[in-house]
């Protein structure tokens, strides 16, 4: 077994080495010398200078503008750390009325008492008709595309068409594969055809229906029901958009530059109004190689950019499909990093790849409508230093269930404006010291604007043509000097008020000598725990193109002076480490779950309030068995859904010597699994 690199986060080795190929073990691929907007205007404080002309006058010189806090609509006026002693009393809000879990490193699901668990569907259980049962030494590509994948990540619950035999149908994202825990005797260095092939097959997406059992509580998969589907790193994909049909999107394969075996790393997602899924593909890049074999100085830039593999991959998957090297085959790269759309209420239609929202590490893709009816996503790029975004269609959304509706709204993605993000502090710079320590005014906080990349086939971006913003989005975004940001996650618009709410899982890297220092929106040096980040829109619409922000959480363990839980007593909340997805339920509560605790527990589901006396009361919900990550809660009315993802992926761990026993028991091998958790006796 090769000693894996030495790295400097809480997540195991072997973690770092599947997820994401390493990457923090390596430098940020962003070497841009972006000037965070608090620097320019330093000198003058909170009270008056977003007042004066003077500084207006700076930030029109800057190439951007500045909102007042005040402008935007519902931002609380007077800071939560000043709302006086009594914010904690008070019976907590519908929805939080659970016992708190405390922290742990059982290898197992633990829920709060009263609470019963399931786990729903397993890696390689039966999804499509004629799949057999699994068997970890007996694997095949032709079962594994019949099953359900692996390392589920993002999920969704959405209601059944009337011919669907089901109460549902849940759809799930596959992020990756870790092979040393997936097969016997695998051989990192020489992987057989069949470990790669199933690897693909294990990749993706699943659709599957699935039935309520109304007296027990349990979800029940219909495994062979006819809307069911596997989407794989082998399935069809057409590029649709502005950039489609690119000389940057062409290959050899695909001299049209319309066509795309497969989607891959699918992380974060969301729910578009018509009822279609999108995914994120986030960590694409590990899967490359030999990007040190391209010569030409512009392309080598951008896959440096994209943090492509200059040797060999991990996975070794070049050495089986051409497409994965880039010597031959340099554009591959530049096809997938995609938001992908599929329609699971069809099992035939070709999925979409979205090129109008723009190319990199996707994560989230939760869409609000605006004002007068068009469509908004938020996405986040999920590296350290990298970016905001969001995406506004040109037409407006079409309510009804006619063919002519859906035929257009199936459109809207591919046309509109792409916009990053630009955040100014509203305390002077010398106030942000790395610390986490307040600024005089009591909490982190500002306003900012989205700058326009590209819109249809017009580039926003000097010395750019529109397909390369699309393609290069990071780049665009470097030109016009965004914010460099702490690793931005999932994106979710409250149910109620429209705020969105941003998590930011961390950055060991921000303050580092030669690296980025913090700014009011990434407070922290060394931020190993993350932060959650509320932002307001101007009259909480949409298509606003400024905003007001303020950090609600600055999460670590609640001792630590540098953690900041909304102005909330910290000696009454849970300790909460990395934020990564992110949902809210029916009481508009925000559900958060964790990847990487680095408080030395396992990874967990939370619970907080945003609004009322006990806004920022942190409590913990469940945690997740050892290696194991949270990923995609569904927080319905009557259950929690939530995804166990590598559970058992510990340094050291493989097939024959497994880091985690769940969800079967000694001597099986560990499986990402859903489980569903719900009230066992009267409800709150």
């Amino acid at each position: 077994m090769p000693v894996l690199p030495s790295h400097n986060t809480a997540r195991s080795a072997l973690t770092c080495r599947y997820r994401c190929g390493d990457a923090c073990s390596h430098d940020a691929p962003n070497r841009s010398l972006n000037t965070y907007f608090g620097d320019i205007v330093h000198q003058v404080s909170r009270r008056g200078a977003l007042k004066s002309g003077a500084v207006l006058a700076l930030a029109a010189a800057a190439g951007t503008a500045v909102a007042t806090p005040a402008a935007a609509s519902g931002k609380p006026t007077t800071p939560a750390a000043h709302r006086g002693p009594d914010r904690g009393a008070g019976r907590l809000p519908r929805g939080l009325r659970f016992e708190a879990v405390p922290p742990n490193t059982a290898d197992a699901v633990t829920v709060p008492v009263g609470y019963a668990q399931q786990v729903v569907i397993r890696w390689g259980d039966p999804v499509l008709r004629g799949a057999p049962r699994f068997d970890a030494r007996r694997q095949s590509v032709a079962a594994q595309s019949r099953q359900f994948g692996y390392n589920c990540d993002y999920m969704a619950l959405l209601d059944p068409p009337a011919h669907c035999r089901g109460d549902q149908l849940l759809v799930v994202n596959h992020e990756y594969t870790n092979e040393e825990i997936m097969f016997f005797g695998y051989d990192p260095a020489n992987p057989t055809r069949e470990q790669v092939e199933i690897a693909w097959a294990a990749h993706g997406l699943t659709v599957l229906s699935v039935r309520t059992d109304r007296r027990s509580g349990r979800l029940w998969p219909i495994s062979g029901d006819a809307l069911n589907r596997r989407i794989t790193a082998t399935t069809p994909f057409e590029l649709t958009g502005p950039a489609a049909g690119s000389d940057l999107l062409k290959t050899s394969a695909d001299p049209t530059g319309r066509t795309v075996l497969g989607t891959l790393n699918n992380c974060g997602g969301g729910v578009t109004p018509w009822g279609t899924v999108l995914s994120g593909e986030e960590n694409f890049n590990q899967y490359f190689a030999n990007a040190a074999s391209v010569t030409d100085p512009t392309a080598k830039q951008r896959l440096a950019r994209y943090g492509l593999p200059t040797g060999t991959s991990q996975r070794k998957w070049e050495r089986f499909d051409d497409r994965f090297d880039l010597a031959k085959e340099p554009n591959e790269a530049n096809r997938h990093g995609w938001i992908v759309e599929i329609d699971p209420y069809d099992p035939d239609s070709v999925p979409r790849k979205r090129t109008a929202l723009g190319r990199f590490k996707h994560e989230a893709a939760e869409p609000r409508l605006t004002s007068d009816g068009r469509v908004a996503l938020y996405m986040g790029d999920d590296e350290r230093f990298d970016y905001l975004y969001k995406f506004v269609s040109t037409h407006r959304f079409k309510k009804g269930t006619s063919r002519a509706a859906r035929e257009h709204n199936l459109r809207l993605l591919d046309e509109g404006t792409l916009y990053v993000a630009k955040f100014t502090g509203d305390s002077p710079i010398a106030e942000i010291d790395g610390t986490g320590a307040l600024p005089e005014d009591g909490d982190f906080a500002g306003s900012g604007t989205w700058i326009p990349l590209v819109t249809g086939n017009t580039s926003h971006v000097e010395g750019m043509a529109a397909d390369e913003v699309y393609v290069f989005t990071r780049l665009a975004a470097d030109k016009v000097g965004a914010t460099k940001m702490d690793r931005p996650e999932d994106v979710e618009p409250h149910p109620h008020t429209g705020r969105l709410y941003v998590a930011l899982t961390n950055n060991k890297d921000r303050g580092a000598v030669g690296k980025t220092g913090p700014d009011e929106a990434n407070p922290r040096n060394g931020n190993k725990h993350g932060h959650i980040l509320e932002l307001d829109e101007r009259r909480a619409d949409a298509a606003a193109t400024f905003f007001s922000w303020r950090l609600m959480l600055v999460c670590g363990d609640p001792k630590d002076p540098s953690t900041y839980f909304a102005g909330f007593d910290k000696s009454q909340v849970s300790q909460i480490s990395c934020p990564d997805n992110i949902a809210f339920d029916e009481h508009g509560n925000l559900w958060l779950a964790t990847d990487g605790a680095a408080l030395g527990a396992n990874d967990g589901l939370f619970a907080v309030p945003v609004t009322g006396p006990h806004r920022g009361h942190v409590k913990q919900f469940l945690t997740v068995p050892k290696g194991a990550e949270t990923c995609g809660p569904i927080i319905a009315d009557d259950r929690i859904l939530i995804a166990a993802q590598h559970p058992g992926e510990l340094d050291g761990a493989t097939t024959e010597n497994p880091g985690s026993a769940w969800p079967d028991g000694p001597g099986t091998v560990p499986r990402p699994s859903v489980v569903a958790v719900w009230e066992s006796g009267p409800r709150h």
